[in-house]
């Protein structure tokens, strides 16, 4: 599982693992029954503390994206609501809101944001 935090961001870092764990489950890199790594685990590969992982994963439990199995493990919940449209759209929005908030701080104007993720597109789905 990839995850990545950014320690200088204004999102809290459980709410970045909560965000991320979203997307995955989400865009189906992460399939219903799938093991999570264990909260300490992934807590020294972020190099955070083991608190930070713990809240984040009850929170994705709150969201009933996962199941807590103590002593067991953490894994993807087989009905996760997670996976619906509506749902992937909402992931999209609040990825689109912080690259919105960058640009503005950056000073790049909306017209250059959309030229470059035009570009950006192109380049992932090469040429027609």
């Amino acid at each position: 599982m990839q995850i990545q935090i950014d320690p200088a961001s204004r999102v809290p870092i459980y709410l970045q693992i909560v965000n991320q764990v979203k997307y995955l489950i989400a865009s189906g890199f992460l399939d219903p029954g799938e093991e999570l790594p264990a909260i300490r685990r992934l807590a020294e590969a972020l190099e955070v503390n083991p608190n930070t992982v713990a809240r984040a994963y009850e929170e994705l439990a709150k969201l009933r994206l996962v199941m807590i199995r103590q002593g067991a493990g953490t894994y993807v919940s087989r009905q996760s609501p997670g996976i619906n449209r509506n749902h992937r759209h909402k992931i999209l929005a609040d990825r689109i809101d912080a690259l919105l908030t960058e640009s503005q701080q950056l000073g790049i104007d909306l017209e250059d944001v959309l030229k470059l993720l035009h570009i950006r597109h192109q380049k992932m789905i090469g040429p027609e």
